[in-house]
């Protein structure tokens, strides 16, 4: 099942359960929209993959085993381990390329 993260991994914004700002990739990375377009430029800066808008889950069980109370989001804050720097270099490497071409 997909893990909800709670905040973006650069800017440390909280992206609650239901937020469409929040972005993922293949491995669940999680960033804001804003840090996706404006620092990223698409690339993760863990698997060099592209984003997606993250799925919400439902709050409500309408299937038994469902929803927010059966699967609640993660509550561990997730941070990027490289520099500003290394982002920014590593995604001029890729960003040019598209998503499904890296």
């Amino acid at each position: 099942m997909l893990e909800l993260r709670p905040n973006c991994e650069l800017c440390d914004v909280d992206l609650p359960p239901a937020s469409p700002d929040a972005r993922i990739c293949t491995y669940e990375c999680t960033f804001c929209a804003t840090c996706v377009d404006e620092v990223l430029k698409n690339v993760c800066p863990n698997c060099g993959g592209g984003f997606e808008v993250r799925p919400v889950r439902p709050a409500e069980a309408w299937r038994a085993g469902t929803g927010l109370g059966s699967d609640p989001p993660g509550t561990r804050r997730h941070h990027s381990a490289y520099s500003r720097e290394e982002i920014e270099s590593f995604s001029a490497t890729l960003r040019e390329r598209p998503p499904a071409e890296r």
